[in-house]
């Protein structure tokens, strides 16, 4: 610890006053050699001059992304206002009912139990996944500088959801280890963080670099993977069980961080698809029928994985619901997911089995402030989960 009262001994030999002289002759010397037209080289990457919304690109962009303005995609700009309108911090959410009910023997199941821990055990495993991926691979590979700026909200919100599952474990005294090792311990939270890994091995290469079609198609796999099927499907199955407790008023306070916790994740998958997007329309080579079958391929791996992790979590019926419909709800979400980015639908005939969720995903709601943090705190509240 610094003490502010005893200033440190000078070197022996040296009074405190000529080492200072010393050192501002030193650091004139250097600054005397400063070359700004290499540093400026550096930070632009090599291009010059204002900033051109022509220049402006999501990949291999030949604008300085360091130049925020003009925009080219005020979408971007607006999901990052909306994101920064929409923060929350988990102690803010009154977990006193749920330590109740968790410690009381009869206030759950073993099955609703079971469905807890399970959520807590991938979701924190799944959230710091996502995390590593956007700040050691995507902001660095995205080349356009409001997408970036949304890019660091959402890490920091996943920062947030990592805290709020900490806080769940911590409140309810769980053993710790058991949830964040589960991705372990158990196959079926390991088989869905093994499939997302396996999606940023590549591009978190610091010498990864786009700009060949392999690599573009490279980068393009890793968004699909992430945004379309680790936060748009691998989600969906804890999702629904937790707010399903939810609204049978068990473990409120859980399900209300699952509430806020989904509408951050509505508004990174929306960010997602519209990347996903908009890199297909500027680089049409890249998305051709070879990509646009691996790109089914994978959103229906996942889920299967869905699926199995379905099943494993809920062994039986619960809380009015089953892995059968779980499976059809799953199937229904997949189609909407291969629909946002112009893919077959490959589940025909399905439909979704909790309508309710659709309620639940509309946080336009007033809730007492003095209870618990209002859900919608401004506009950017109201989301299209289409």
């Amino acid at each position: 610890m610094l003490s502010w009262d005893e200033p440190t001994a000078p070197e022996t030999g040296a009074t405190p006053q000529s080492t200072a002289v010393d050192m501002i002759a030193l650091a004139q010397a250097s600054l005397a050699t400063l070359d700004i037209s290499a540093g400026v080289q550096e930070l632009a990457d090599g291009h010059k001059g204002r900033v051109e919304v022509s220049q402006k690109q999501m990949i291999n962009a030949r604008a300085d992304v360091n130049q925020l303005v003009p925009f080219k995609y005020d979408w971007a700009w607006q999901k990052y206002l909306d994101g920064c309108a929409n923060h929350w911090m988990p102690q803010e959410v009154n977990m006193s009912a749920d330590i109740s009910m968790w410690k009381d023997p009869d206030g759950l199941s073993d099955d609703e139990r079971r469905i807890v821990m399970r959520s807590l055990g991938y979701f924190s495993t799944a959230d710091s996944l996502v995390a590593n991926n956007l700040v050691l691979a995507v902001y660095r590979l995205i080349t356009n500088p409001e997408c970036r700026q949304y890019i660091l909200r959402q890490a920091f919100e996943e920062a947030i959801h990592t805290h709020a599952y900490q806080y769940c474990v911590e409140s309810l005294a769980i053993d710790e280890g058991v949830v964040f090792n589960m991705y372990h311990e158990v196959e079926s939270v390991a088989k869905k963080a093994a499939w997302s890994i396996r999606y940023m091995q590549d591009i978190v290469d610091p010498t990864f670099n786009t700009g060949t079609v392999e690599n573009d198609r490279l980068l393009l796999k890793n968004l699909v993977a992430y945004y379309c099927v680790t936060e748009g499907i691998f989600f969906y199955c804890g999702f629904t069980q937790i707010l399903d407790m939810g609204r049978r008023n068990k473990m409120t306070g859980i399900s209300e961080q699952f509430q806020y916790i989904l509408r951050d994740e509505s508004m990174h998958l929306n960010f997602g698809i519209d990347v996903i997007n908009q890199i297909k329309i500027e680089n049409p080579h890249v998305w051709d029928e070879d990509m646009k079958l691996e790109c089914t391929r994978m959103i229906v791996e996942g889920t299967m994985l869905e699926i199995g992790y379905a099943r494993d979590s809920m062994p039986r019926g619960v809380l009015g619901m089953n892995a059968e419909m779980m499976e059809e709800y799953l199937k229904f979400i997949a189609n909407r997911r291969l629909g946002q980015i112009g893919l077959k639908e490959q589940f025909p005939g399905v439909s979704n089995p909790f309508p309710w969720m659709s309620e639940i995903m509309d946080l336009k709601k007033e809730k007492n402030f003095f209870e618990t943090r209002v859900i919608e705190y401004q506009t950017g509240g109201a989301l299209n989960w289409d």
